[in-house]
């Protein structure tokens, strides 16, 4: 499975590890992708999402019906 949000499309960002003589070795920084379960009650049934801890506070906000929507308009799957 790899480290991105269904929601906001957040993936792993990519650069480099600096140290004081200046060397540089490759790093990776990973968003916090949580799995959440949440029930849908226009589609009678729970729907398990991969998330960033900031998606889980807009479905929070705006609530997971249109969570859904957006997610399904980005082209993901649920």
């Amino acid at each position: 499975m790899s480290a991105h949000c269904q929601l906001t499309g957040v993936k792993p960002v990519f650069g480099n590890n600096v140290s004081h003589s200046h060397r540089r070795t490759g790093r990776r920084w990973n968003p916090n992708i949580q799995r959440r379960r949440y029930w849908v009650p226009s589609e009678g049934r729970f729907v398990r999402l991969t998330l960033s801890a900031r998606a889980i506070k807009t479905i929070d906000r705006i609530g997971v019906e249109k969570a859904v929507v957006l997610i399904r308009a980005r082209g993901e799957r649920i």
